[in-house]
């Protein structure tokens, strides 16, 4: 009996360290590399179900127009004009309305960040969050090689690939200030306005700081926490972040990781050209506009972007990815949500479009910057309890303002691109 129940443990302690092993290279398989949107291909169509994301998928003319016809079938009826403009005339309220909803726990933390936009931090910080992301990989396979494997790591792995996209994603856009904060901000002491032209004391926020980041549609701070995360180890830098949403600068106001000494966020209309920013033009190291401009009309995103460039400083760098065109969000529309080619209306009152790389190209660069990175970021999102399989498309790109702006590369001497 006692030999019979030795073997019983041999055998089980076997399968459990089997079972280990292949979590563990199922859990460093789930980090996606710094290779510019992953490198997971899907070779072998019989494997799709083996991971929640596949990198870099070729559409087939097949699929192409299918995609086509759905969209032209889901835009053939069109929101009433005066529908429209409710949603145009109260796209804040419909976004504090979301995050009272769902607060803090709709989106997941973009930690993802850094793989793909490794700008956001200066050169010195970079170098220090490789050292540490190298540091932990070691530490994590000497922790499993001596048998003491958690389950949170490879719960971690599964996580991170969720985090690695944007599902049903709209962190947001712009952000409201009525006329009386507005003055108030133009009254305080950090600066004044004389003949409503904006002149700064030497002190504003961040103002000591040498290397400046702005996130613009902060939501309830999902890029926010993950960057203070490694800002509050790297001197000498600062995160503006902003939002129309009152509610969703409240929720990363009241966070337990925000810092005044390293973040200001503040409730603001990017659509309102009249709006002072709490800081002066050309002091931004870099600009994060991730699945914001996707939120706005159409006919206002020029506008939105060429504020935003007179931010940059010279050689700053504006960091962009949203939605592209025939993603799975688009066809899944129904008939009647459709407000204009292209752009729609969720459920619960927020809008969003859905871009293609030329148009990003063209606005970017009317704006007088010059491009770094567009790229068009396909990807397979599988759902493998339910066998479900969903094309997503996603814009990435980089556009970085000139050290010095020649007369060749201005905004009136761009061509559009067709």
């Amino acid at each position: 009996m006692g030999s019979l129940n030795k073997m019983n443990f041999i055998t089980r302690l076997s399968a459990f360290c089997l079972r280990k092993s292949k979590m563990q290279q199922r859990h460093q398989s789930s980090r996606r590399p710094s290779a510019p949107l992953g490198s997971r291909i899907l070779t072998d169509p019989s494997e799709v179900f083996e991971h929640n994301m596949w990198d870099h998928m070729q559409w087939s003319q097949e699929e192409e127009e299918n995609a086509k016809e759905k969209v032209a079938e889901n835009s053939l009826v069109k929101v009433q004009w005066e529908d429209q403009d409710k949603y145009e005339r109260e796209a804040s309220r419909y976004w504090n309305e979301f995050y009272k909803t769902h607060k803090n726990n709709f989106f997941k933390d973009r930690n993802w960040l850094f793989l793909e936009f490794p700008e956001i931090l200066p050169e010195k910080g970079r170098e220090r969050l490789k050292t540490e992301e190298r540091s932990a990989e070691l530490t994590k396979i000497n922790s499993t090689n001596r048998f003491s494997y958690k389950n949170e790591m490879f719960e971690g792995g599964e996580k991170y690939l969720k985090k690695s996209y944007e599902d049903g994603s709209t962190s947001v856009q712009g952000d409201v200030y009525n006329k009386t904060q507005a003055k108030s901000l133009t009254d305080n002491p950090q600066g004044k306005n004389y003949g409503g032209e904006f002149h700064w004391l030497e002190s504003f926020p961040g103002s000591d700081a040498t290397f400046r980041i702005l996130e613009v549609g902060c939501g309830a701070g999902n890029s926010v926490f993950p960057i203070l995360k490694v800002l509050c180890n790297t001197p000498g830098t600062f995160l503006y972040c902003c939002d129309f949403a009152s509610g969703a600068v409240e929720l990363v106001k009241s966070h337990s990781s925000y810092n005044s000494a390293w973040c200001s966020a503040f409730v603001h209309d990017v659509c309102d050209d009249a709006l002072p920013y709490p800081f002066p033009d050309e002091i931004l190291d870099v600009i994060l506009l991730v699945f914001v401009l996707s939120t706005i009309h159409p006919d206002r995103m020029q506008g939105v972007v060429n504020r935003l460039a007179k931010l940059l400083k010279p050689g700053g760098m504006l960091l962009f990815r949203d939605y592209g065109r025939y993603d799975t969000a688009q066809l899944r529309f129904k008939k009647g949500r459709c407000l204009s080619e292209n752009f729609y209306v969720r459920g619960d009152g927020t809008r969003v479009y859905f871009f293609t790389k030329d148009e990003v190209w063209n606005m970017f660069s009317l704006a007088g910057l010059t491009e770094v990175q567009n790229l068009v970021d396909r990807r397979l999102q599988v759902n493998r309890k339910k066998k479900v399989k969903m094309q997503r498309v996603w814009i990435q790109s980089k556009f970085q303002k000139p050290l010095l702006l020649s007369p060749n590369n201005s905004a009136e001497t761009i061509k559009r691109r067709p």
